[in-house]
């Protein structure tokens, strides 16, 4: 038997019984639906053409629609709070506007979970958690950038439920995903988050490629470090599995993978240059530029350039980076060879200005 089927059957009970009536002044289900129409298309819709977020206002009434017409089932009980029911009426809210994605689940005995998108954007989307214990009602509502996907974990040890919700956001112009991930745990009647990636990696979490299972996640990301640029290919990342330790109630790093290592050390190597430039440390510039013909070219103070690095292969043995002399803008080339005790010096110029003769 199909949801459908279960949906038809369902709403003849209803017709026969009488249901359970609404609060005085609450809407009816068909006005609730007939209302997240009107508003989904005067308030939504106009904004996703825009680029605007959607205003809290607005936001709040469409949510609260939502969330009575889930209560109201809760309330009713038997077929009418399964999560085949909820969700059918998820879809009728969906297919009246386009533009949502609205996925409830059961987690644990007690608790629905909703994850509603209502922008293809973000702004604006929630994670609701429903209580049917004692009571059917809202608890918590939490809201991210992004589109939430829920995974349910296993109970925690004193058989509290708990789930992972993880935030996908827009993609960048290179084809990178913004990410959060949230570990989210139940206490009695609260729910509280456990565990996030806010401090994988200093600002915003843009990974390349991800995976979210029941009891592990891995993603690969861009690193923030002294050197690092902004659209630049080969720059050093990350790949981080972690895995759910039951005893420990949280997820734990398990492995950590770095792809393109060199980069991170060169610039670590080059800020040392630069740093020993600028002191005049005659000592430390003699051993990380042994030429005494390059040293003797350069300024007295460089600073690194927003250009791209060049590098001459994936794992490179030598490399360009642009830099710009502090005191009378020219800018520079800087080229570096790797040796056995690090990154060395070998070469730099003063890059000319282009210039043009135009025939007649």
């Amino acid at each position: 038997m199909n949801r459908r089927t279960i949906l038809g059957l369902l709403l003849a009970g209803l017709a026969l019984t009488g249901g359970t009536p609404a609060e005085p002044g609450d809407p009816a289900p068909g006005d609730r639906l007939e209302r997240f129409r009107q508003l989904a298309a005067s308030r939504l819709g106009a904004l996703e053409l825009s680029g605007h977020a959607p205003s809290e206002e607005a936001l709040a009434e469409i949510y609260a629609l939502l969330d009575d017409e889930i209560v109201e089932s809760l309330a009713s009980g038997s077929l009418f709070a399964s999560e085949a029911f909820l969700q059918e009426q998820l879809d009728a809210f969906t297919d009246t506007w386009g533009g949502a994605a609205l996925r409830i689940r059961a987690v644990g005995d007690g608790l629905l979970v909703g994850a509603f998108q209502l922008s293809p954007g973000g702004p604006g989307n929630s994670v609701r958690v429903y209580d049917r214990r004692g009571g059917a009602r809202l608890i918590q509502a939490i809201h991210g950038e992004g589109a939430p996907l829920l995974e349910e974990l296993p109970p925690r040890r004193t058989g509290a439920p708990q789930f992972l919700v993880a935030w996908v956001g827009p993609q960048s112009s290179r084809g990178n995903t913004a990410l959060r991930l949230e570990l989210w745990q139940v206490t009695g009647a609260s729910v509280s988050r456990a565990w996030s990636t806010d401090g994988v990696t200093e600002g915003r979490l843009w990974v390349s490629q991800f995976s979210v299972g029941r009891q592990e996640v891995s993603f690969r990301y861009e690193v923030r470090y002294p050197g690092w640029k902004p659209g630049c290919d080969g720059q050093t990342e990350h790949e981080d599995l972690y895995r759910y330790v039951p005893a420990r109630e949280t997820f734990v790093l398990a492995r950590r993978q770095v792809h393109h290592g060199w980069h991170r050390d060169f610039h670590a190597g080059l800020l040392k240059f630069l740093r020993a430039l600028e002191t005049d440390d005659a000592r430390l510039l003699a051993e990380l530029a042994p030429e005494r013909a390059v040293r003797a070219r350069l300024p007295a103070r460089l600073a690194p350039d927003l250009a791209c690095d060049q590098a001459d292969a994936p794992s490179p043995a030598t490399v360009a980076t642009a830099a710009v002399s502090a005191g009378d803008g020219q800018p520079w080339t800087l080229v570096f060879r790797r040796t056995a005790k690090g990154w060395r010096l070998a070469a730099a110029d003063p890059v000319e200005p282009f210039s043009a003769t135009i025939t007649r």
